[in-house]
């Protein structure tokens, strides 16, 4: 898997494109909630359920249907007051949607585990990309804070960290000269 870290930055990368009228702290943390929380299916280790299984870490949870499922969860959750099906409510699962899906994509270009069951429950079988330059990151805060965790870091500021701030300064520079063509 990747880190936390650049399944979060994602998030953010993804909401600055984001125009509504927002609070834009809050899209994000929940945005940021959404790029990480496939990961919380490590704990069916503790259950003893396998890597493999579909339950198990990378299957249903790094799976498409269960980034929309939870881009319509979180939108009915914590915008209550926005019909889920108006055009508001579609882009606030968008959103969602891009942000838990942004980890599918993160951890099919790691270098480790078994793959990303990216069509689950419809095809269980785990997914790579045939490009794969991120390290995968330790599963454990203790394994990560060490010189593997650094080496994760590392390829995570090149693979992950340099798109980012690419895309960051193209939506400033063609951000400032859309405003400008606008306000004419």
């Amino acid at each position: 898997m990747a880190s936390a870290f650049a399944h979060a930055l994602m998030a953010v990368a993804i909401g600055k494109r984001y125009t509504q009228p927002e609070n834009k702290t809050k899209l994000f943390l929940l945005g940021a909630f959404c790029s990480i929380f496939p990961d919380a299916d490590v704990v069916m280790f503790k259950f003893g359920i396998p890597y493999q299984h579909f339950l198990g870490h990378r299957g249903f949870s790094h799976s498409l249907v269960f980034a929309l499922l939870l881009g319509i969860v979180m939108t009915i959750l914590f915008y209550r007051r926005t019909p889920l099906f108006s055009s508001r409510g579609l882009i606030l699962v968008s959103f969602f949607f891009l942000c838990t899906a942004s980890h599918i994509l993160l951890d099919a270009l790691t270098n480790g585990g078994l793959g990303v069951g990216v069509f689950s429950p419809f095809d269980n079988t785990r997914y790579f990309l045939p490009w794969r330059p991120i390290q995968v990151s330790p599963i454990g805060a203790g394994r990560f804070f060490s010189e593997k965790g650094l080496a994760v870091i590392k390829s995570e500021l090149v693979w992950v960290g340099l798109p980012c701030l690419v895309w960051f300064l193209a939506l400033k520079i063609f951000g400032k000269s859309n405003r400008k063509q606008t306000s004419v």
